[in-house]
């Protein structure tokens, strides 16, 4: 029979078997959840949110359905309809900031667009490609001039002008606004137009053209000086 002492020694190399198989697979699991690392050959996703550590969002990576709407002073972007595919970045504060999109424009056209914006605003400066299903496409540098107004207290005093019945008095309320420079204005475009012509456009800060340095499609160039009114001052050549 056995004695008690053999008994209690069967047990403790029973139970050193047991903890060291514990502590063998503490210790594999503790190095799989540290080695946080993972490499995908191949990898089929909706949306991806890059977060930092304190989980504050920072690019949205992400197709149509599950597309960010976009933040500006803190608020949620309403949308009638989903943004395109692409990614959206945003700073420190929590608001978009910019981003890259791209989609369809009708059948065979398409577009893409790489745009930064301004601080609790909209997009202040950009690259755009736009193709028409016939094939016609402008592409470009534009900078636009954003007024100095959180977007989402704009974009309630437009919704407000809007609202005015009035045809005169809703129109005497945007140009109001135009003119206290509320409103996105387009200060500068770089690029070609539809019409294969290579254009220089500079605006004042109401977005209106003054300068306009052009080369044809035919290879003739020209250089325009307009006033506010938009009638050409000076031409070179005359």
């Amino acid at each position: 029979m056995d004695t008690k002492l053999e008994r209690e020694v069967r047990f403790l190399k029973f139970y050193a078997v047991v903890a060291t198989i514990i502590c063998a697979a503490l210790f594999v699991v503790s190095f799989v959840i540290g080695n946080s690392r993972k490499k995908f050959d191949e990898i089929d996703v909706g949306r991806i949110n890059i977060v930092e550590k304190d989980g504050t969002l920072r690019m949205v990576i992400s197709n149509q359905d599950l597309q960010h709407p976009g933040i500006v002073n803190g608020k949620i972007i309403p949308r009638e309809t989903p943004r395109p595919p692409g990614m959206i970045f945003f700073n420190q504060l929590g608001d978009e900031m910019g981003g890259l999109i791209f989609g369809e424009n009708g059948g065979k056209g398409h577009f893409g667009q790489l745009s930064f914006d301004k601080v609790k605003g909209d997009q202040a400066i950009g690259f755009r490609y736009l193709e028409s299903d016939n094939g016609t496409y402008s592409t470009g540098l534009e900078i636009w001039q954003q007024p100095d107004i959180p977007g989402d207290v704009l974009q309630d005093k437009i919704a407000a002008v809007k609202q005015i019945k009035d045809d005169t008095e809703r129109e005497a309320a945007i140009q109001k606004m135009r003119e206290n420079n509320e409103l996105t204005t387009r200060r500068m475009f770089l690029g070609k137009g539809r019409d294969n012509a290579v254009s220089l456009e500079m605006c004042d800060i109401k977005g209106r053209p003054r300068i306009k340095l052009t080369v044809a499609a035919d290879g003739n160039p020209r250089l325009d000086f307009l006033d506010e009114a938009g009638n050409v001052t000076s031409t070179i050549p005359e």
